[in-house]
C-alpha cells in the first residue's frame, strides 16, 4: 500500500503546454519521462496505481499568472478530485505576488472547493521561501489547518534563480511560523545536509522524496546519501514518497524505494504512513 504525494494526471486540466520556462526540465528528465510514457492514457495511469496498491494520490494546482502567465486552476483540480473520488487529494495553488487576492483564493479553495493543502513552487513565483510576500499565506495555512508543499531544491528553469529554493531560507519561516506543516520537496539537492538540518531543528518539516530516483540515495558521491542515513534513523517519520509522475515512472520509482536498505517499518513509513499522518487522512 502506498500514498503518492506528487503526481500529474494525463488529463487536459493538468497539461503544461504553455510552460516554456520548464523546457530545461524536458532535457534533464528526458529518459525518465520516456520510461513513464507507458501510462500515457488516463486508464493506464489509474491501472498503474491499482497495481501498486495506491490508497491516495496527491494532485496539485499552480498559479504562475504574474510571472509566467500560466496556471493549473484550483477549480479544475477540485473538480477532478470530486469526479475521481476520495482517492485523489487536491492541493491549491495561488500566486503570492497577488497579495490578498491570493489569500482569499486559498481560503475559498479550502473552505468552498474542498482542497486539502497549498502548493507553492517558489522559484516559479520568483520569490524566495522566506520572502515576506509568502507570510500571509503561511499564516492562512495555519488558520485553515492545512499543510504547505514548498519547492526546496535546485530548479532547472534558468529564467529564475536556483537560490529561491534553498533550504536554509525555510529555517527562518519555521522560526516565525512553528505551527506550519511543511513538506519540502524535492529533497534539497545540492543542499541536502542543509535541509536535513532544518528538518532536524523543526518537527513540522517533512522531506518529500520527489522528482529524484530513489536509487541515488545509496549511490556514493550522488549527494543524496545523507537522506538514507538520516531518513532511516532520526528523520524516519518525516520522509514522504512522491513519484512526480510523469517526471518519473511509477512502478520503477516504488521498486527503487523497496530495494533500499531500509527496515520494513521504515519503508512503510516512507511509502505510506508518514504521508497519511502529514495529510491527516
Amino acid at each position: 500500500m502506498i500514498i503518492d504525494y506528487g503526481s500529474r494526471p494525463p488529463v487536459p486540466a493538468f497539461t503544461q503546454t504553455a510552460t516554456t520556462h520548464l523546457q530545461r526540465y524536458r532535457t534533464v528528465y528526458q529518459s525518465s519521462e520516456k520510461a513513464a510514457a507507458r501510462q500515457d492514457s488516463f486508464e493506464e495511469y489509474l491501472a498503474a496505481y491499482d497495481a501498486l496498491g495506491a490508497e491516495h494520490i496527491v494532485v496539485k494546482a499552480r498559479d504562475l499568472e504574474t510571472t509566467f502567465g500560466w496556471r493549473i486552476a484550483n477549480e479544475d483540480v477540485a473538480a477532478f478530485c470530486r469526479e475521481q473520488g476520495p482517492r485523489f487529494v487536491g492541493f491549491a495553488g495561488v500566486d503570492p505576488n497577488k497579495g490578498m487576492v491570493a489569500v482569499r483564493e486559498l481560503d475559498h479553495a479550502v473552505r468552498e472547493l474542498g482542497l486539502r493543502g497549498l502548493n507553492l513552487q517558489c522559484f516559479e513565483h520568483k520569490l524566495a521561501i522566506n520572502d515576506k510576500k509568502m507570510y500571509p499565506l503561511y499564516a492562512k495555512c495555519i488558520e485553515l489547518d492545512i499543510p504547505v508543499n514548498l519547492h526546496c531544491s535546485i530548479n532547472f528553469a534558468t529564467s529564475t534563480l536556483m537560490e529561491f529554493g534553498r533550504p536554509a531560507l525555510l529555517d527562518e519561516v519555521m522560526v516565525h511560523f512553528p505551527e506550519l506543516r511543511v513538506c519540502a520537496a524535492p529533497p534539497g539537492f545540492p543542499w541536502v545536509h542543509e535541509l536535513i538540518g532544518v528538518a532536524w531543528r523543526h518537527a513540522n518539516v517533512h522531506i518529500g522524496l520527489v522528482a529524484v530516483r530513489p536509487k541515488y540515495l545509496s549511490v556514493a558521491g550522488s549527494g543524496y546519501e545523507p537522506l538514507l542515513q538520516y531518513g532511516r534513523t532520526i528523520l524516519q517519520d518525516r520522509i514522504i514518497f512522491g513519484s512526480a509522475y510523469p517526471l518519473m515512472p511509477l512502478e520503477r520509482t516504488v521498486r527503487e524505494i523497496e530495494a533500499l536498505p531500509l527496515e520494513e517499518d521504515v519503508r512503510w513509513k516512507w511509502l505510506y504512513g508518514n504521508a497519511k499522518r502529514f495529510l491527516r487522512l
